[in-house]
């Protein structure tokens, strides 16, 4: 499950040691972690980071299948994490060790920077491989994120983006070794500490409102 530790003005939020995927318990552990950064005072920053193969890998379909009567109310909650994360009054960087597909991946757009592991692990949004249409909120939100060549390339072709490769994408910021990775994303976080606070959540909640309505419609969340 994850947990939550801080260094300095840096949170970091560890997101756990396996597939990471968005199970209702994971949901409210990520959503309880998020509140208890959010009420901090004073300058700081966010940094989500994993440990193992993966940094997450997405919906919890195993679970979906099992509560099929529940899909609507399970992406809505899937939608209103992405929303959070989106528009945090303060600075947040995906520290990306391991794997990070389809969810997953939109997990690390919903961040303001981007860490990956250079040499191993790929980013990907295999939804077209996988038969699984994107939401209207999830088209929203990764054509926000990334240029229109690669939006449209890790969409449709679900192409895997090795840490090089997504670099020059502009998919994350920067690709560093394995061992750097981590501490490169606290220390970039560190240096944004002092944004946090109600402008930057204006400026957030501004720049991507199209986006926070298409993911906070709970009516239709599914198109």
């Amino acid at each position: 499950m994850p947990s939550l530790d801080r260094q300095d003005n840096v949170f970091v939020l560890d997101l756990g040691d396996g597939e990471n995927r968005f199970h209702p318990d994971w949901l409210t552990a990520v959503d309880a972690a998020l509140t208890e950064v959010e009420k901090a005072e004073g300058p700081r920053a966010l940094v989500t980071a994993a440990t193992g193969k993966f940094w997450s890998n997405g919906l919890d379909l195993d679970w979906l299948l099992a509560h099929a009567d529940r899909h609507q109310e399970y992406v809505v909650s899937v939608h209103r994490l992405f929303a959070r994360m989106l528009s945090l009054p303060i600075v947040t960087v995906a520290a990306l060790q391991g794997h990070t597909f389809a969810a997953g991946a939109m997990l690390s757009l919903t961040h303001d920077l981007r860490v990956m592991r250079a040499d191993r692990g790929f980013w990907c949004l295999p939804e077209a491989d996988i038969n699984i249409p994107f939401t209207p909120g999830m088209s929203a939100l990764i054509q926000s994120r990334l240029a229109p060549p690669t939006a449209h390339e890790s969409m449709v072709t679900a192409r895997r983006y090795g840490g090089l490769d997504a670099a020059a994408a502009g998919i994350v910021d920067r690709a560093v070794a394995e061992d750097a990775v981590l501490s490169t994303a606290i220390e970039t976080a560190q240096g944004q500490a002092a944004k946090a606070g109600d402008t930057l959540g204006t400026i957030k909640a501004r720049m991507y409102a199209p986006v926070l309505a298409a993911l906070r419609d709970t009516v239709a969340p599914l198109g």
